[in-house]
This record gives structure tokens, C-alpha cells and sequence, in this order.
């Protein structure tokens, strides 16, 4: 296949692009920062990687990319709990998601030769947050808070690009385990053995393996069967607490030293709510059409990743 990538040079994106490769597939790398992009993918590791620069919210030559193309993956979107959530943010929060996507249908609805499929990411946010509530592909959502509201707002806008005749699949992303995503951030003070749960340790934590994620957009991509919505998390979520305790039995660490909520307030503001709240996600419909993880159990994931 030949497949454009949007976030390509991202956490789940350069991973993405590295399996496409070994697959055998030829990859269109779209990106704001073209030096940047072939510095992620020089010539010589990925012959088989175009890297095109494109301005996102904008209309453009770029687009012609996507005309030829197989399939394509939306990865696009502004880190979302790295800084306090101010009216601005929010803003680039929104529109890095939705304009984008609307740029790439655009696209795909110009295109001469269109992709067959369009694999678009959204996010387990979708179904607002609750510790009691369970969550699966046909859940409505439970709270208009605003991660809620981006992801339907960014999944309404995918699902324009089937009036173009394309396939569709929607992956709402839960917390991507992997070196360099989340646990990264908390290695350090496990490390320092002054590691333990976040806030109360009671809101729920749906996950996956970055490994598994990769493997879900490739079965999206090549399977023709596969349209709609599909949760991309680990069937067996955990509990904050739990997920610490597992961190520091695989560490050799001491795990009960809490983060309380105040200091997660002060330096995120609205966006603590990332890390302070959470949803009990499964994914049943995943599921449901055989797909085998490779990392069902989180002590699994973070032995993988942590190297014990």
C-alpha cells in the first residue's frame, strides 16, 4: 500500500511509520516541520518514506499528496496534558483535530485516485468521565466537559469523508504505554522511590501498548471489513493504584507515595483533569472481529517497556 500519515513524527506515528516500512508499505509523511521530518526519517533508514510539509489548517499543494494514496492515517493533534488549559490552548486543542481533519477530507474529496479508507484518531475523552460507569464502542457519552466535546467534534468531521465514498475507522485512544509516552513521566520519582498514585488512585486507567495500537491501525488499514467505531484500549483497564503498584513491583520500588490533587492542579490547571479523572473503557467490539493483543495485561506492558 501507499498510506500519508498525519502525526507521523510523533510517539505513535514514527512507530507506525517504522511497521509500515518493514511491511513493505511506501509511506507519505505530511508535517509542519519538513527538516524535522527527515531528520525522524533520513533517506537512508527509510527509502521508502516521502516527507511533505504541509500547513494544516490551511489549504494547499500539500494536499495533492493524498491522491494515490491507499489509505490514510490521522494522527494530527496538540499535546493535550502538557500545559494548563487557557482559552487559547483549548482553542489550538480543537483545531489541531478538527480543521485538520477537515483539510484531509477536503483532500481526499478532490482527489482524482482516493483512498479506499481514512483511519482517524479520536479518544477515549469521548465518553466524559466516571468511576462507576463502563464504557464500550456503543456508550454515549456521560459529560459535555471539553475533552468530550473535542472528540465529537473530531469525530463528526471524519465521518464526512464516507460521503466521498471511503471507508472509515474512528480508534478512540486511550493512555498509550510505551517508552517516551506516559510512564516516561513517571519513571522518575519511582526511580527516586518516591513513586505512588496520582490524586486519589481510584479514577479508572484505560490503556495500551503502543505496540498494540500500531497493530490495530495496520488492521484498519488492510482489513476491508473493518469500518466504524473501534475503542483502542487494553481489554483489561486498571485502577490508578493499581497501576503504580504494578510500576513499582516491576521497578523493585516502593509505590505508595501519592501526588495529591493540588499539585497536579497547579501545574495543569483544567488539563489535571487528564491525569485526575478517567473511564473504564473496554474494547468489545475490538474484540469482537479477533483482534489478538499482544499486550493484554498492564504488569506485561510495563515489563516490556520498563526492560525488567
Amino acid at each position: 500500500m501507499k498510506v500519508a500519515v498525519t502525526g507521523a513524527t510523533g510517539f505513535v506515528g514514527s512507530r507506525l511509520v517504522e511497521r509500515l516500512q518493514a511491511e513493505g508499505h511506501t509511506v507519505t509523511v505530511l508535517t509542519r516541520n519538513a527538516d524535522k521530518g527527515r531528520k525522524v526519517f533520513p533517506t537512508i533508514a527509510f527509502p521508502n518514506v516521502e516527507v511533505v510539509a504541509y500547513t494544516p489548517s490551511q489549504s494547499g499543494e500539500w494536499q495533492t499528496a493524498i491522491a494515490g494514496c491507499d489509505g490514510v492515517v490521522n494522527l494530527a493533534g496538540e499535546p493535550i496534558a502538557e500545559s494548563r488549559w487557557t482559552l487559547s490552548r483549548k482553542q489550538a486543542i480543537l483545531d489541531s483535530r478538527k480543521i485538520v481533519t477537515q483539510k484531509i477530507i477536503e483532500a481526499i474529496s478532490k482527489a482524482d485516485s482516493k483512498p479506499t479508507v481514512l483511519v482517524n484518531a479520536s479518544a477515549i475523552g469521548y465518553y466524559g468521565d466516571s468511576e462507576t460507569e463502563i464504557f464500550d464502542e456503543t456508550s454515549p457519552p456521560v459529560a459535555a466537559d471539553f475533552l468530550s466535546q473535542v472528540c465529537q467534534a473530531w469525530e463528526t468531521e471524519a465521518q464526512k469523508v464516507e460521503e466521498a465514498g471511503v471507508r472509515l475507522v474512528i480508534l478512540r485512544i486511550g493512555i498509550v504505554l510505551g517508552m517516551g509516552g506516559a510512564i516516561s513521566r513517571m519513571l522518575l520519582p519511582f526511580q527516586l522511590y518516591a513513586g505512588g498514585p496520582i490524586g486519589s488512585g481510584r479514577q479508572w486507567f484505560s490503556w495500551i501498548h503502543r505496540e498494540d495500537l500500531v497493530s490495530l491501525i495496520l488492521k484498519a488499514l488492510t482489513d476491508s471489513n473493518l469500518q466504524g467505531v473501534f475503542n483502542a484500549t487494553a481489554p483489561n483497564p486498571v485502577r490508578m493504584n493499581e497501576l503504580c503498584q504494578a510500576l513499582g513491583k516491576v521497578m523493585n520500588r516502593p509505590s505508595w507515595l501519592p501526588v495529591p490533587d493540588f499539585v497536579i492542579e497547579t501545574l495543569l490547571g483544567d488539563g489535571a483533569q487528564v491525569v485526575l479523572k478517567g473511564q473504564k473503557v473496554l474494547p468489545k467490539r475490538t474484540q469482537s472481529i479477533g483482534f489478538q493483543y499482544q499486550y493484554p495485561e498492564v504488569s506485561q506492558a510495563l515489563k516490556e517497556i520498563v526492560g525488567q
